[in-house]
């Protein structure tokens, strides 16, 4: 994953010598953009309060986020809200804004999923799977906050939701 966040620097088509440029391409979407994973300390026990302020701080930021691009979003469909005079062009803003919409009702769901992972943090229940009472662990909680199962009984639901569900 950190692989990914480096800078690439970019070669000139077209160039004889192969000389490279100086620009650079980043991803710059990534909501791991200014992620640094947790150094372990020899002997330091699960949950500890390092680890767990990390985790609060992932949380936190992650939340922040999302509740920043709700604010583009008002911002997006009030600046662009117009009559258009033509139905397909009415159609298509239409088909915009609710593709927008259905986007940020996953993430108010995903806000309200981090407030709760929040609350477990301050009551000191979290981090530990809820089916079976073992550790999650945490690089399974670095890149999933809001797991609240081990990665063997998240595999064994989703293989019943599929026999269930086809």
């Amino acid at each position: 994953m950190a692989a990914d966040l480096k800078a690439t620097p970019a070669v000139k088509k077209g160039s004889s010598t192969g000389t490279r440029k100086s620009k650079t391409t980043t991803v710059k979407d990534s909501q791991f953009r200014n992620f640094t994973p947790y150094k372990l300390k020899r002997g330091e026990a699960y949950m500890s309060e390092g680890q767990l302020a990390h985790l609060r701080e992932i949380l936190v930021n992650w939340r922040r986020e999302l509740m920043e691009e709700v604010d583009r979003t008002v911002n997006y469909m009030q600046d662009d809200a117009a009559n258009f005079p033509d139905p397909a062009d009415r159609a298509t803003q239409e088909e915009e804004f609710s593709i927008e919409l259905r986007t940020r009702d996953r993430e108010r769901k995903l806000i309200k999923k981090i407030d709760k992972t929040i609350e477990l943090l301050d009551l000191e229940d979290y981090g530990y799977c809820d089916t079976c009472g073992i550790e999650i662990g945490l690089r399974r909680l670095e890149a999933r906050p809001t797991a609240n199962q081990c990665v063997d009984c998240k595999s064994l639901d989703e293989i019943r939701e599929r026999q269930i569900h086809g």
